[in-house]
């Protein structure tokens, strides 16, 4: 009997991932289908961007000359970063249900105790900056986890150089 009980609980379980693969696919699907557009500087530049925040389109009203190159790139950015943040709004939303299906899924350890479960040993990833090139926000420490040292002086190894003299060869 409990060889029945077994069997019915893993078809159970596995009846659970492929509902729950379902609907991480149509989550995929769903996602890789937005768009979102933005405007800035009074409704004179509209960006739009796909699903990855990539820029699709950008357009321009009829009155885009009352502004400066500065203020066209800063209103380009701006929208482009506004409509890049709706995109990324809507993806949690969609895949927050894609969230709670794998919630209700048991974990490895309820079958195997002491077993880690992948869920945990998941990093969160870290937030992506939105600061300009070479801004202090920028000007950070390596991603991989090195040093990075400032103020110092390059030093060309393969370049031969001369022996230091001795103490004794300098004239008094």
């Amino acid at each position: 009997m409990t060889n029945e009980m077994a069997k019915a609980q893993a078809a159970d379980i596995m009846d659970m991932v492929r509902a729950g693969i379902d609907n991480i696919a149509r989550a995929q699907r769903e996602q890789a289908r937005l768009v979102a557009s933005a405007t800035a500087a009074r409704g004179r530049v509209t960006v739009t961007v796909n699903a990855q925040g990539v820029v699709i389109e950008t357009r321009f009203s009829s009155d885009i000359e009352d502004l400066g190159y500065a203020e066209i790139a800063r209103a380009v950015t701006q929208a482009a970063q506004d409509a890049a943040a709706q995109v990324r709004k809507r993806t949690r939303e969609i895949f927050e249900d894609v969230r709670k299906d794998q919630e209700r899924m048991p974990r490895l350890s309820e079958f195997l105790p002491g077993m880690p479960d992948v869920r945990d040993m998941m990093p969160e990833p870290p937030e992506v900056s939105t600061a300009p090139p070479r801004s202090a926000e920028r000007d950070e420490a390596p991603v991989d986890g090195s040093m990075r040292f400032t103020d110092v002086e390059q030093w060309d190894h393969d370049k031969p150089t001369a022996p230091a003299p001795f103490a004794a060869d300098r004239p008094w």
